[in-house]
């Protein structure tokens, strides 16, 4: 482990290391070896980078619309130009196949692409004459000091969610990516500084626990962005607005999909495998549960089924279907639900134990797994397991499976599937989650939408992206003022200029 490198800060533009000695093991959840270490920040390190941050914001702010958007499109052109080489770290690190790190990329960069709209996009309003020459207008203005703190199943995609429209409004960044996969964080870091981003304005700190804390309670930070499961999410919520900060944290979820009788199932398969077993299920946005209208479910579970024999599983970078889950630890919890499925009377259709896969043995693989008959109080149901584990739910009518997705404590997306408008427009309209897909599995809001959802599965002030982010990263001043009309300036013969 000594030999290993490891990967530090990025402090002031360029890699920095801090007080603290400790770090933390990152694999190749492919080959299930280390590759290298990350270091983890203690608080002191943290208040140093936030120092940073908190320094180059007065320049930041006051750079012109013009520069820090040249700024912003430098930045496009190169990552859409380099994006292998992100797509390489995100596979070698995470362990998605190559085509869906491209596509992670791809997303991350349509937010690139909104922010470079943020001068028409967070224009004020100004109202004339509102009292007998006295006008109102409003501006708006960067907060400070911002914090991101991202996941790991998608390193790149999730910080380029919040920081592209949080420096493009003139704020400064400290993003705590996970320890599990950091090197993406370092990478776009050092692509912004490459672009011209002044030192300062980006900054990354590597860490655990400990690195969250100090962010959330450090006075200089102003915002946190936060995205992971719902117990952490509520955590960053309540400690970082006690310490007055504003808050989106986006947390975990139990995404339905309903399938009625009308509906095309070979469709709906396919969107249940891609949506279920994509990214290795480590998505907020997976599909975990499948409602299933009768007399549908075992057509559509033997269609679900010949379509996973066609999956190939195994090293991103083989041109594989499904990769690695992100560690050993995490992918013997996610295969544990297959004994908690059997305990509770549910059905294992296919078991995603013990399967062929073109990678090695070592590897943190399971492959897809999905069961039948999962009753409503099991933990197979309940918990967000986060893993290629697909469920079908039975149920007899429409209204029946609303009631079932209405009743989940998550609200984060689902789906429906039928070729009934009615049934659809009824859907979208009573069903109670944030992010819905008609015949759509994956129902993720464009770059000018907003991404967020309802109940448990999002705390705070706002949604990500979209207007909603321009709003969060920003706050509003309102100026009246009055000035003396020009005519109580006295004699002047002169012809009247515009100065």
């Amino acid at each position: 482990m000594n030999d290993l490198p490891v990967l530090t800060h990025w402090i002031d533009g360029a890699p920095g290391t801090g007080s603290s000695a400790r770090t933390a093991p990152v694999y190749n959840p492919a080959t299930g070896a280390v590759q290298r270490l990350v270091s983890l920040a203690s608080a002191a390190d943290v208040d140093t980078v936030v120092a940073s941050a908190q320094a180059a914001y007065p320049a930041w702010r006051d750079a012109s619309i013009a520069k820090r958007q040249g700024v912003m499109f430098a930045f496009r052109e190169l990552l859409n130009a380099r994006k292998g080489e992100l797509a390489d770290i995100l596979t070698n690190e995470h362990g998605k196949v190559t085509s869906d790190a491209l596509g992670e990329i791809a997303r991350g960069l349509e937010v690139v692409e909104f922010a470079l709209g943020l001068p028409h996009l967070s224009k004020g309003e100004f109202s004339e004459n509102v009292s007998t020459g006295v006008d109102v207008y409003t501006l708006r203005q960067p907060l400070g000091v911002v914090g991101i703190i991202s996941p790991f199943n998608f390193p790149a995609m999730v910080p380029l969610w919040f920081f592209p429209i949080a420096i493009a409004a003139g704020n400064t960044v400290v993003l705590k990516p996970s320890e599990k996969d950091p090197s993406a964080a370092n990478w776009l870091a050092a692509l912004m500084t490459e672009a011209g981003l002044p030192d300062g304005v980006f900054n990354v700190v590597h860490g655990d626990k400990e690195a969250v804390d100090a962010l959330l309670v450090n006075p200089d930070v102003q915002a946190i962005s936060f995205v992971g499961s719902t117990p952490i999410a509520k955590y960053i919520y309540e400690t970082a607005a006690h310490h007055g900060k504003r808050v989106q944290a986006l947390g975990g979820a139990k995404n339905h999909m309903l399938v009625l009788p009308d509906a095309d199932l070979d469709l709906a398969a396919d969107a249940a495998v891609n949506a279920g077993f994509g990214s290795a299920g480590e998505r907020c946005m997976a599909i975990s549960v499948i409602v299933a209208v009768e007399p549908v479910a075992d057509e559509l579970i033997s269609k679900i089924a010949d379509r996973v024999k066609g999956l190939k599983v195994g090293d991103g970078m083989r041109g594989c279907d499904m990769g690695p889950l992100i560690t050993e630890a995490h992918r013997d919890k996610v295969a544990g639900y297959i004994d908690i499925a059997l305990a509770d009377g549910a059905e294992v259709v296919i078991d995603g134990r013990g399967i062929e896969i073109d990678g090695e043995a070592s590897g943190f693989w399971l492959g897809p797994t999905l069961f039948d008959k999962v009753g409503l109080d099991s933990a197979v149901y309940k918990d967000e397991i986060f893993g290629p584990v697909l469920s079908v739910l039975r149920v007899a009518s429409y209204t029946d499976g609303v009631a079932v997705i209405n009743a989940s404590r998550y609200g984060n997306g689902t789906a429906i599937f039928t070729n009934d408008g009615g049934a659809a427009r009824r859907f979208q309209h009573e069903v109670q989650v944030g992010m819905v897909g008609i015949n759509v599995p994956i129902p993720v809001p464009v770059a000018y939408h907003s991404f967020g959802g309802w109940k448990d599965s999002l705390f705070g002030d706002a949604k990500a992206y979209g207007p909603a982010g321009i709003t969060f990263y920003t706050r509003e001043k309102a100026v009246t003022a009055r000035w003396l009309d020009p005519s109580h300036g006295g004699i002047n013969l002169g012809f009247p200029q515009n100065t």
